[in-house]
């Protein structure tokens, strides 16, 4: 995932800060984009402001990573956005820690007993305007994404991935987000995108090699409901 800072800088001095607490160190650096593994961020222009309104769940290898993310925050002069503590209303052994960050988007450290593997990034929430409309579309695209649908009730939305989830909770809406799922066959790139133009959701790129980020890289782009830019990615990678 992406996300637009208004002030990258300020923004990297924030993700840094935080996440070498959970052992995660900035992984590549461009001219226009800072990564730590699977998230990253990029500098918000008059054509794409910054994201609002995101909440993302960072994994923790234990409590006391939860304490050190968000004391390593609050001592850096950042937002609290909800001490360290259990947190049963999302799990028996949720743990969890909370942070805003320069743009006001919620940052967490979370710990609990299935914590997503093979990424840093746990759970991502994603406020919509209609919850209907943004079930839909996940509906549409999940065979072509890795994802399965596993909670819906009118409050939130829950879709999963091999391992990790997002979740669709009622406004006010997140805005200017990008999310990428991988797959490791260019069919489904292609069916993802031919699927959704075809249910009537807006093309914001067609399945294409796209040589600028590295070689091999084949991606489509889709926009949600919310105008979010949503991909699916064959790296083909070895």
């Amino acid at each position: 995932m992406t996300i637009r800072a208004a002030d990258r800088g300020a923004s990297e001095r924030f993700y840094n800060t935080v996440l070498q607490t959970l052992g995660i160190d900035e992984s590549y650096q461009t001219r226009t984009f800072t990564e730590w593994q699977d998230f990253g961020l990029t500098a918000a222009d008059h054509e794409h402001p910054a994201t609002r309104r995101l909440h993302v769940g960072f994994a923790a290898a234990d409590r006391q990573r939860v304490h050190d993310f968000w004391l390593a925050g609050i001592d850096a002069g950042y937002r609290d956005d909800g001490r360290p503590g259990p947190r049963p209303e999302y799990g028996e052994d949720y743990y969890g820690g909370f942070l805003l960050d320069p743009d006001g988007n919620s940052a967490e450290a979370c710990h609990h007993d299935t914590l997503r593997r093979g990424g840093i990034v746990d759970h991502l929430w994603i406020r919509v305007a209609d919850l209907g409309q943004s079930r839909a579309f996940y509906e549409t695209i999940a065979p072509h994404a890795g994802l399965r649908k596993d909670h819906d009730s009118a409050e939130r939305v829950q879709f999963r991935g091999a391992s990790g989830s997002f979740s669709l909770l009622p406004g006010p809406v997140t805005e200017h987000l990008h999310m990428a799922f991988a797959t490791d066959d260019d069919a489904d790139v292609e069916r993802f995108h031919q699927t959704a133009v075809d249910a009537g959701y807006r093309s914001n790129g067609e399945p294409a090699k796209r040589a600028r980020y590295h070689p091999g890289y084949f991606a489509a782009y889709v926009l949600d409901p919310d105008a979010n830019n949503i991909e699916v990615v064959n790296h083909h990678r070895e």
